[in-house]
């Protein structure tokens, strides 16, 4: 099989999507460098033609694991295309701000951004079914439900609102619960406590009485540093001891109620997109598929690395929530979840889809994987 026989296969598999939008693939030739009209098909690229992008991000420079999945796509992508699909990423702020990316790329001042979609859910409150959702999915439950549920159709779809060609480009896989200056003893611990957390989950914190707070990752130290938070989620053991946060907030409780598992997303301009030659495109998706299978082993293990070092040389203290603030989580979480799938047709077919592949998944993941793991347990336990 050869590359571009292969690299089209891998795509297909990929599941990404169209959408439709404004802006220009940067491309350089023999003749110099020129801008491809918003008409431009795919595969009408002369032969050995060289496509520059800009990606901007909502990551701190050089962020492990964030920021270096939107570098791995990047450096994939030219790999790949021998050099001839080049992606220059930006950090946050670089270009223009973390939470700034998905309106640079939809009206074409960039060509592409890596971020987390639910940081979107003021324009449609369904995208943080993209992401993570409080009591939703595993990430290998969401690779399941975007390849073979529906769900990249739907995304798609969703994203061709706004011009946007989405596809999944990494996992952060589960996520820890947060950081908190003080211990939680119970559910009332959470009114008129202030704490960074995105999408749906800060939804779920406002309405258990608490204040979310949109903070981008590089702010959220000094943030708990000066006060304007009294706790924080960012990722896991891994980014989070790498930023501090253990510093001044010593409690780190879990499990991650909120972002079981978290989609980091690649949204790219659509007339950009729909500009690349075909080989590009499958490049493309292939190189962002390659990131999330590198990225979920990497959290992985590199979490399980920073836990225990958090435990063993910075006296960080953790600990479960408290029952009845789990409890009270799940309840408003679903009524989250159903408010955000009764917004409009769209979001009601994502909101159907997600709980109908969540259905269909938990009597594998829960009845094989989840009776697993105490068998496991008590194995390694035993003498």
């Amino acid at each position: 099989m050869d590359r571009r026989t292969l690299l089209t296969s891998v795509a297909v598999g990929a599941a990404v999507g169209v959408g439709a939008g404004m802006g220009y693939a940067r491309v350089a030739g023999d003749g110099g460098e020129s801008a491809q009209g918003p008409t431009a098909r795919a595969g009408s690229r002369p032969a050995g033609s060289v496509v520059r992008l800009n990606m901007v991000t909502s990551w701190p420079k050089n962020m492990p694991g964030l920021g270096e999945a939107a570098e791995r796509v990047a450096a994939t992508a030219s790999e790949l295309s021998g050099g001839t699909l080049e992606i220059k990423v930006y950090a946050a702020g670089e270009l223009v701000g973390a939470f700034e990316v998905f309106d640079a790329v939809a009206t074409g001042a960039a060509d592409l951004y890596h971020a987390a979609d639910y940081y979107w859910q003021g324009k449609h409150p369904a995208y943080p079914f993209f992401t993570a959702v409080p009591f939703g999915m595993t990430a290998l439950e969401q690779l399941a439900w975007i390849d073979y549920g529906g769900g990249a159709q739907l995304w798609e779809e969703l994203g061709a609102q706004f011009g946007i060609v989405p596809m999944a480009a990494a996992n952060t896989c589960h996520q820890t619960g947060g950081w908190f200056k003080r211990e939680l003893s119970g559910l009332a611990d959470l009114r008129g406590l202030k704490m960074r957390i995105p999408g749906i989950g800060g939804e779920m914190i406002r309405r258990l009485g608490g204040a979310a707070v949109a903070i981008p990752g590089g702010e959220i130290f000094q943030s708990l540093q000066s006060g304007v938070i009294d706790a924080a989620e960012f990722v896991g053991p891994w980014n989070d001891m790498g930023l501090g946060f253990y510093r001044e907030a010593p409690f780190y409780y879990g499990p991650g109620l909120h972002e079981p598992g978290a989609i980091l997303a690649v949204g790219v301009n659509k007339r950009v997109f729909d500009a690349l030659s075909a080989e590009h495109q499958a490049i493309l998706r292939a190189s962002c598929r390659a990131v999330v299978n590198w990225s979920m082993g990497e959290f992985t293990w590199r979490n399980a690395e920073a836990l225990r070092v958090l435990a063993r040389d910075h006296g960080v203290r953790i600990r479960p929530f408290p029952d009845d603030i789990m409890a009270a989580a799940a309840a408003v979480s679903r009524e989250i979840w159903a408010e955000a799938g009764a917004t409009d047709a769209i979001g009601r077919r994502i909101y159907e889809s997600f709980t109908t592949a969540l259905g269909v998944l938990r009597p594998w993941t829960e009845g094989v994987e989840g009776r697993y793991y105490p068998l496991r347990q008590t194995f390694l336990e035993t003498d």
